[in-house]
């Protein structure tokens, strides 16, 4: 995501926000937050914000405290106005309803990062972002590795034999650094996966050639650990050659730092926000 766009998506974002009266309390409205996110139709909004407070129930959170319903008057022309149904968001709110939306669009990604963190600042914003992608490429990387596992234990090869594949895999991506290799220059702990201190470009190209070696074990109807293993040091030649065309040594890229610690750094700044975000019981906004 360029900055450009960035810098577009957190002005709107912070257009809308509101604060509650003699409170630090930020809010946004699902109505205007509908159109921020891309919902043309209310009802299909009111789909993802009904999973949202399903994923808000399930975590026992109550509901209440992070959507709050309301009505409110709208103009609708010729001096006339008329109440609408609408709905108090806190930031945690408006996080699930991120999460339950469609990830592939650009606003709805930024939606997630915008309401994870506190802060408005675009260069924190930007590295979360980054950190997200590099979430999401490490989970695709295990998805097609656990394929990958299935795929060849139901074509002779096990557990073993996929763990030497796999390896065989590093070392033709790695320039002729083995995994063991690579783990000692990056300082890497034996007892962790070597993908976790990558930067997100090697893991996305560990993934390509994993589900490369995927497609062709299944059109090829390959057989036995030697074939099998030939097409996956084949495919990360190539995507290697790839990088190499534009100037990327993977072996060279410094490390990345450890996702384990950024993923629980992760949950530690959800459960700030979901206690710094809630909304005044209805009973305390009356003696205000």
């Amino acid at each position: 995501m360029d900055k450009q766009l960035i810098t577009t998506l957190q002005n709107e974002f912070n257009q809308l926000s509101n604060v509650l009266e003699d409170s630090s309390v930020e809010y946004w409205f699902a109505r205007d937050l509908q159109k921020v996110l891309g919902y043309e139709r209310w009802e299909n909004f009111a789909n993802v914000i009904q999973k949202a407070k399903t994923a808000c129930e399930n975590s026992s959170i109550e509901i209440t405290d992070h959507f709050r319903d309301v009505t409110k008057m709208v103009s609708i022309g010729s001096n006339t106005q008329r109440i609408i149904e609408d709905i108090m968001l806190t930031r945690y709110a408006c996080y699930l309803i991120a999460q339950s939306g469609d990830s592939k669009k650009e606003q709805i990604a930024f939606a997630q990062t915008y309401f994870a963190i506190q802060t408005r600042k675009q260069e924190l914003i930007e590295q979360r972002l980054e950190l997200e992608d590099r979430l999401q490429a490490r989970a695709k990387l295990k998805e097609s590795e656990t394929e990958l596992s299935k795929n060849i234990y139901e074509r002779g090869v096990d557990e073993s034999g996929f763990g030497r594949i796999r390896s065989r895999g590093d070392t033709a991506l790695f320039g002729g650094n083995t995994t063991q290799n690579m783990k000692d220059k990056l300082g890497v702990p034996n007892t962790r996966p070597l993908a976790d201190f990558l930067p997100t470009i090697t893991i996305t190209a560990k993934n390509l050639a994993t589900e490369i070696t995927n497609y062709n074990v299944k059109q090829k109807n390959l057989y036995g650990e030697n074939s099998i293993t030939s097409e996956h040091i084949q495919n990360n030649q190539s995507v290697r050659g790839v990088l190499g065309e534009r100037g990327i040594k993977p072996e060279e890229l410094p490390p990345a730092e450890d996702l384990k610690k950024l993923e629980r750094k992760v949950k530690s700044d959800e459960k700030k926000m979901i206690k710094q975000s809630a909304l005044p019981k209805k009973e305390e906004s009356k003696k205000r």
